[in-house]
């Protein structure tokens, strides 16, 4: 199976890096590829230019074995539909199965989402939850819903699995605030990113 990570990655941080190296792991992903998105459709304008959230994600990955990057996103530039990249990585794979990693809120607000019943015709969803987490189940998703993985390898698309991640106390926003107080940063995301961060003044 491929996984698909993607998000505005503004910057990228343990928060996010964490969950999906897990979740790679838990799944026997054979390749897990973040893509941060050009122009993100649901939140304002990321501070970091494109190319410099492709290198800090370029970085960061470098530091978990089974996380790749995609820059598909980036590449085709304009507005960022998560339907446009899995159509992508579909073309690439057609015969294997392709995961959707999500956060419990964006799916939560799939709806939300362009041609969002069609991601569904192309990859698989596996939402990452927080554990003790009140999340709702969309009632569309119910009939989707497996917690058996082999049920994911055994076909290419369609099925909702929700899996447990431990717990990351992390967003960009509080990177971008502790980046801006002069904070202690270590723990928040990986020293090349952080290094990258501080030589190129970002955030500041």
């Amino acid at each position: 199976m491929i996984g698909i990570f993607g998000g505005t990655f503004d910057p990228i941080h343990y928060g996010h890096l964490r969950p999906a190296a897990e979740v790679g792991q838990a799944l026997s992903l054979v390749k897990l590829f973040l893509v941060p998105a050009s122009i993100p459709p649901h939140r304002p304008a990321p501070v970091a230019t494109a190319e410099q959230r492709l290198h800090m994600v370029q970085l960061a990955a470098d530091e978990f074995a089974e996380l790749a990057v995609g820059d598909c996103e980036i590449r085709r530039g304009g507005i960022s539909y998560t339907v446009d990249t899995l159509r992508h990585y579909r073309q690439l794979y057609p015969q294997i199965s392709l995961c959707l990693l999500l956060g419990s809120d964006a799916f939560a607000s799939l709806q939300s989402w362009h041609q969002w019943q069609s991601l569904l015709t192309l990859a698989h969803l596996v939402v990452m939850q927080r554990p003790h987490h009140d999340n709702v189940v969309p009632e569309w998703s119910e009939a989707r819903l497996t917690r058996h993985v082999d049920e994911l390898m055994s076909s290419v698309s369609g099925k909702v699995h929700i899996h447990k991640v431990t717990p990351q106390d992390i967003s960009a926003t509080g990177v971008r605030q502790a980046i801006a107080a002069k904070n202690e940063l270590a723990t928040l995301l990986p020293p090349r990113v952080l290094q990258y961060i501080q030589k190129h003044h970002l955030y500041e």
